[in-house]
């Protein structure tokens, strides 16, 4: 994952389908998952579950099962296998699930990097797994903008559609009317319909919050700017108390009904008793009492949207949770993103879309955004690591919850669950000292007991698996897969500072290719994490590069001198450059990087780079909390695959998981795949 894939999508959509609701009662779910759940399914049908372990790292998985620390993952390898599982080229969340999904490549499902653009508009960014199109045609009754998508009007709403190209392997499953159930997917918001109704889902990464963005939390203190501060992620506004009450203002999604779109808002009053340390919120009609250091549960908020007379006014629903990081002397209150309200939902959120309301009527309010743990509160200073390790942990008991409820409700066909915790707290906590024993940013002993947190982690999702284990080994064919592994985040390198010092980048002055490139100039530039795009005439819209002989010259140019890039340290930087046009195979590739980097361990593309922006040095450290990552070589971080029935292959892929789960199933590996069962040589 990347701190710069949040950036926004339109918050039009997310009122697309808002239904009026009532009532904003304080729910959430009370249960958490401890293992031991006795209920087995008795039925006869085939029974598959799939545990997908994002970030999960098979050199630190071996470490901890030869030191005796994951005994039931261990003890499953020895029945079945353990493997290092090949992760996608790049090695990025949103292309190497979608390579699980379609059992093939980008070249297939036409992700290539957590940012896209399209060519036409010169590197404008957008999301690459899901994009907002914008409405087409409207009414205006004063002030107002209303579409109407009914005859003689015909307007087209603004809507998000999936980019996610290709053939899912659950439609061939739901062709053969054979049930399949994912929690959590990522890289399939929104969800892709089923169509013979055997396939359900609630949707994962790339699902957004009500703003419409991918996680933006709002944060009130006293010692904020009087002006407020929006940074990359989240809001950061001042409260001022006045005989102990104070009035703060949540922000939600805009009303895109109104001929110039405000965001609708919630406010919430604040009192505080100074003498117990203790605040009472009250929103809405709840109220809400917390010390410093505690957690409210699940909130509702009713965002009520205007409409022209005398149309009846429309509600959307979100759900948010508050802590109280400190109640003075300076006075912190978090506030999570707000999530839309699973037991309402504004937007499609799961297929069928009835699915994760029925979830939520069994168990309360949840997380609904793709990214729950709060890494940017952490990267910018509002969450220290104790808070941030609590966040998310209360994001892993929540999840654990959904697991329970997911068992619980299984009895044959496949069963997909997925864990986000060993991914996000691994890029704030991990550091492997035998690799690089000094971290940027922290003492040796801090980075030492940080890195104990996720161990730790490892060693609570290993037993989770020895639950499945124990009351599936012999029942179920059961995978504990990831989708990449982890290394250090030490150093970083702007792709398009070191354009811009050869000369393909222009002019030297250049601070954002967004804004500031001279494209009569530029020969090529840096957009996301690994691609490096030329820029060629006739497919940019002021391209440059003659196809042919020209852009030939200019990629071999361009490989050579990027592979041969040393630090101050000598250390090799570039482990590899990739032709798109070499490892990508398919009909998705119209958005495909020319050339993906493949950084060595240590090195990463720097924060700049993922959106075009440039720095006055290629390489500096990486002084952010994220302070490990997995976007790297592809071969220096795979993936794990673990499984109680004997892995033939000596070189599992992810694109293999999909073959070998429909061979479970008695389906032959579709012409759409480009992967093969793991169980045969």
């Amino acid at each position: 994952m990347t701190q710069s894939a949040n950036n926004s999508v339109s918050r039009r959509a997310i009122l697309q389908g808002a239904a009026a609701t009532a009532g904003v009662g304080a729910l959430g779910a009370t249960s958490y998952w401890l293992g031991g759940v006795n209920r087995v399914s008795r039925s006869f049908g085939k029974k598959v579950i799939v545990i997908g372990v994002d970030g999960m790292d098979p050199r630190l998985c071996r470490s901890l099962m030869n030191s005796g620390k994951m005994p039931n993952m261990k003890r499953m390898a020895a029945v079945g296998g353990f493997s290092n599982l090949a992760t996608s080229c790049p090695p990025q969340s949103p292309v190497a699930w979608a390579n699980f999904i379609n059992g093939a490549g980008p070249g297939s499902h036409g992700i290539f990097d957590f940012i896209h653009r399209h060519p036409h508009d010169q590197c404008v960014p957008f999301y690459s797994a899901a994009e907002t199109l914008p409405g087409d045609g409207f009414v205006e009754l004063g002030e107002h903008r209303l579409q109407l998508d009914f005859w003689p009007f015909n307007h087209e709403p603004p809507k998000t559609v999936l980019r996610r190209q290709g053939v899912p392997f659950w439609d061939f499953l739901d062709k053969q009317r054979i049930t399949s159930v994912f929690y959590d997917l990522p890289s399939n918001y929104p969800p892709s319909p089923s169509q013979y109704g055997y396939h359900r889902c609630v949707c994962g990464m790339g699902t957004p919050d009500m703003q419409g963005t991918y996680g933006t939390y709002q944060y009130f203190s006293e010692d904020s700017p009087a002006s407020g501060l929006d940074e990359g992620g989240g809001k950061r506004s001042k409260i001022a108390f006045e005989n102990g009450s104070a009035r703060v203002t949540l922000i939600g999604p805009e009303n895109s009904m109104l001929k110039h779109p405000t965001p609708i808002t919630v406010d919430v009053d604040v009192h505080r008793d100074s003498a117990s340390s203790t605040v009472l919120l009250e929103v809405q009609g709840q109220k809400i009492m917390l010390k410093p250091g505690e957690w409210s549960r699940w909130t509702k908020l009713d965002f009520s949207i205007s409409t022209p007379r005398p149309l009846p006014s429309q509600h959307a629903n979100g759900i948010c949770r508050f802590f109280l990081q400190e109640s003075g002397p300076n006075f912190r209150l978090y506030v999570t993103p707000i999530n839309v309200d699973p037991s309402n939902p504004a937007v499609q959120l799961s297929e069928p879309s009835n699915f994760i309301e029925d979830v939520s009527q069994d168990l309360g309010l949840f997380y609904t955004t793709g990214f729950q743990e709060d890494h940017k509160a952490r990267s910018n200073g509002v969450f220290n690591d104790d808070e941030f390790r609590r966040q998310a942990t209360s994001v892993l008991e929540e999840r654990l919850t959904l697991f329970e409820y997911a068992v619980e409700n299984y009895d044959d066909g496949l069963l997909f669950f997925y864990f986000s915790s060993s991914d996000l707290q691994s890029h704030m906590f991990w550091w492997d000292a035998d690799e690089d024993p000094q971290h940027p940013t922290r003492s040796s002993p801090e980075a030492a007991s940080r890195f104990q947190y996720v161990k730790e982690l490892y060693q609570r999702l290993d037993g989770i698996i020895g639950d499945i284990y124990d009351r599936y080994g012999d029942k179920a064919t059961i995978y504990i897969m990831s989708d990449h592994g982890f290394a250090n985040f030490g150093r970083q390198f702007n792709v398009n500072s070191w354009l811009r010092d050869f000369g393909y980048l222009n002019p030297r002055e250049c601070a954002s290719i967004l804004t500031d490139a001279d494209w009569s100039r530029t020969r090529a530039y840096g957009l996301g994490i690994n691609g490096l795009y030329l820029n060629l005439k006739g497919r940019e819209r002021d391209g440059i590069v003659e196809p042919g002989e020209e852009q030939e010259k200019l990629t071999r140019q361009l490989i050579a001198r990027l592979k041969s890039v040393r630090d101050f340290n000598g250390k090799q930087v570039i482990r590899n450059v990739y032709r798109a046009s070499e490892i990508y195979a398919g009909n998705a590739t119209a958005l495909a990087p020319d050339l993906i980097i493949g950084y060595a361990r240590g090195y990463r593309a720097s924060w700049e780079t993922c959106l075009g922006e440039l720095t006055p040095d290629v390489l500096l450290d990486n002084t952010s909390a994220w302070s490990a990552d997995h976007c790297a070589d592809a071969l220096e971080v795979p993936g794990i695959l673990c499984c109680n029935k004997p892995i033939h292959s000596a070189n599992p892929s992810l694109t293999d998981i999909a073959p070998s789960i429909l061979a479970d199933f008695g389906i032959q590996t579709p012409a759409t795949m480009t992967g093969r069962s793991v169980f045969t040589t």
